[in-house]
Parts: structure tokens; C-alpha cells; sequence
């Protein structure tokens, strides 16, 4: 792997695991294994390295998100699977967490792929409860953008709640609570 490539990946993993606040130009050249100069030589400074690490993390969240929501099966298999799908749900969410930084949500730069993500999340989720209610499969007055904010809330309020327990099985009832509520009458 390149040196860039080493420092992109380390600031992804140390965004995830300290935040931008927590994460030092000397913890990100010690954990890709880089000189010092490194950094400087490859990007204009922290926040760029940042930037370049946010971008490819919310690249990768979206598209896993978009190959489990393209996938087979009705809109509510599809939310499901989504909702259910493996995550390291005690590490948290490597974008939802970005929201708790200050220095993040300060910078238009740096919360940019943040709100991007967030916000091609919650329409393709509502696109997919707008399918489920043209299916019949979802209550006609249900309204799919507050439904796709209640999955994305369901998801980040799950990781808090993990987190805060200790134990993923906070995240896991939120999910199935969810679920039933969503369920298809059969």
C-alpha cells in the first residue's frame, strides 16, 4: 500500500475510533508506519487528510448501503436487511459518530460527505417505503421520509445505546421494535 494510501486509512480508523479532535497528525503518521513529512507531502495538513479519509468512508458506507437496499426481495425485506445487516455495532457508526465532532460539524468541508451520506441514505429509504406503499405492502399514510428518518434514527440511537450498555443487544431491540412496527399485516 502507498503512503498515501497508509495515511488515508489510518486517519479513516483513528476518525472512527478517537473522532477529528482526538486524532493527532502524530498518531496518524504513527499508525500508517509514515515519516514526517509524510503528511505534508501527500496532503495540505490534517484537515485535507481528513477530508480525503471522510470521503472514503462515506464512499464505502454508501455502498454497501446500496447493495444491501438494491437487493432482492419486497421493500420491507430490503429495509430489513438493512437494518439486520452485520455491523461492529460496539464500535459505532464511523459517519454517524463524525456528527458528535465539533470540529467536523464546524467545517462545511469536513460535515459535507457527512451530510451527503446521511442524506442519500434517508431518500433512498424513503424511495423504498414509497415502493412498498405503491405495492400495497406498506400503510398508504405512512410517510416515507419521516419512516426512512425513524430507520436512520433506529440505526445511530442503536449504536448510542450498544455503546452505552456495552452489549449489542440494545442496538438489536431497537431493530426488531422497529421491524414490528413496520411489518406487513398478513
Amino acid at each position: 500500500m502507498s503512503t498515501p494510501e497508509r495515511l488515508i486509512e489510518s486517519t479513516r480508523e483513528l476518525l472512527w475510533e478517537r473522532g477529528y479532535v482526538g486524532t493527532s497528525p502524530k498518531a496518524i503518521l504513527e499508525r500508517a508506519g509514515a515519516g514526517q513529512g509524510s503528511m505534508y507531502h501527500h496532503f495540505k495538513g490534517k484537515p485535507d487528510l481528513a477530508l480525503a479519509a471522510i470521503r472514503r468512508t462515506a464512499k464505502e458506507m454508501c455502498a454497501t448501503a446500496r447493495g444491501v437496499l438494491g437487493g432482492p426481495g419486497t421493500p420491507y425485506e430490503r429495509i430489513e436487511a438493512y437494518l439486520r445487516r452485520e455491523r461492529d455495532v460496539l464500535r459505532g457508526c464511523p459517519i454517524g459518530r463524525l456528527t458528535m465532532d465539533p470540529d467536523v460539524v464546524g467545517s462545511d468541508d469536513l460535515r459535507g460527505p457527512v451530510d451527503e451520506t446521511i442524506d442519500w441514505l434517508r431518500e433512498r429509504l424513503a424511495e423504498i417505503v414509497e415502493e412498498g406503499k405503491e405495492q400495497g405492502q406498506f400503510a398508504p399514510s405512512l410517510d416515507a421520509r419521516e419512516i426512512a428518518a425513524t430507520v436512520l434514527s433506529t440505526v445511530q440511537g442503536g449504536y448510542v445505546l450498544a455503546r452505552a450498555s456495552g452489549s449489542p443487544a440494545a442496538f438489536d431491540a431497537g431493530v426488531r421494535g422497529l421491524l414490528s412496527l413496520l411489518r406487513p399485516a398478513s
